[in-house]
């Protein structure tokens, strides 16, 4: 090829470039596709490269709708495994079970950022692993509904780093089963330097235990108790004692237009990577029982032109919904 020529030889990019290049990618297309284009783009996503930050929390929700958590299992267990340790950033929904999140604890060591909201883990796994979590900073364990009180106080004694958590319930919430009020003494007695604290429907929890997070927490920036009924704040009293501090809710709007608390949290999850859960969103819908096809997973804008046949380092191939090799 001669000198002026507009070629590229984009397989000689070093693997982290190339990473951050397939970042951009869908999952499936990263999974699927880029394997074949060339044996040093195979090696990129088959390493750490491409899965330092792991974002399946869409993909995961609709696994999840349809019945399959067998398929969220077998896909974290292969892109932790291809992260090698390096993982800072997790994003799923629905954890299915203790093994798995022990797994995923035998592999955070640098680990920052986990949102797992709706996943079936139990406290006592918390409590066994919480020590292998020590370098996260921001938790999302909203509508977990195994844990409670107990993994929360885990998790305050031996993630001193968190900043920001999310503990936000679904409405209807099962309260009735839960002692909200000891969660939040947990919160209370264990996570001083909390910045970030969300903790919408929580329809149990009392004034006297929000006021003891306020005083305990003094860092706290932002808080949530958006559908949590019994909880009365006075809103001079927050401005004189907590001047840093805004509420969202216990009525929607009480303290600061909507507008405010949007503008609030693009500028908090810019500056700090936090992510708030978005109980606004249509997220928290309940899920429906539709049994559609495994084959209709991937979402229209998701799906690729073409069917790809040959898939190079994932075996079955046909568990993630992609046609399987002839």
């Amino acid at each position: 090829m001669e000198d002026g020529s507009e070629y590229r030889c984009w397989d000689e990019l070093i693997p982290d470039a190339l990473g951050l290049i397939f970042r951009n990618l869908s999952l499936q297309e990263i999974l699927t596709v880029v394997p074949r284009v060339c044996k040093s783009w195979g090696r990129a996503v088959s390493g750490p490269y491409c899965w330092q930050e792991i974002d399946i929390e869409e993909w995961s929700k609709k696994q999840q709708q349809q019945h399959h958590p067998h398929h969220i299992e077998r896909m974290l267990r292969m892109l932790i495994s291809r992260s090698s340790g390096s993982l800072r950033k997790l994003c799923v929904t629905g954890i299915p079970n203790d093994a798995v999140f022990s797994f995923l604890a035998d592999h955070a060591g640098s680990l920052q950022t986990l949102r797992m909201p709706r996943s079936q883990i139990s406290d006592s796994i918390v409590e066994q692993v919480a020590g292998r979590l020590s370098t996260i900073t921001f938790l999302d364990i909203s509508c977990c509904n195994k844990i409670g009180a107990p993994a929360l106080e885990a998790i305050g004694n031996n993630c001193k780093l968190l900043l920001g958590l999310c503990r936000n319930m679904e409405l209807p919430s099962q309260a009735d089963q839960l002692q909200q009020d000891d969660e939040a003494l947990a919160i209370a007695a264990t996570m001083p330097k909390l910045k970030h604290l969300e903790m919408a429907y929580h329809l149990l929890i009392s004034t006297e235990s929000v006021l003891n997070i306020l005083s305990s927490c003094p860092e706290l920036e932002f808080m949530n108790l958006t559908g949590c009924w019994d909880v009365k704040l006075d809103s001079n009293f927050l401005k004189e004692k907590f001047p840093k501090l805004k509420v969202l809710g216990p009525h929607l709007l009480d303290y600061y237009d909507m507008d405010d608390w949007g503008d609030y949290c693009s500028e908090y999850s810019d500056a700090s990577e936090y992510f708030a859960w978005e109980i606004f969103s249509g997220d928290m819908e309940d899920y429906d029982d539709d049994d559609d096809s495994y084959d209709e997973m991937w979402d229209d804008d998701q799906r690729l032109d073409f069917d790809l046949r040959f898939y190079e380092g994932i075996e079955d191939a046909g568990l993630y919904g992609w046609p399987p090799s002839p």
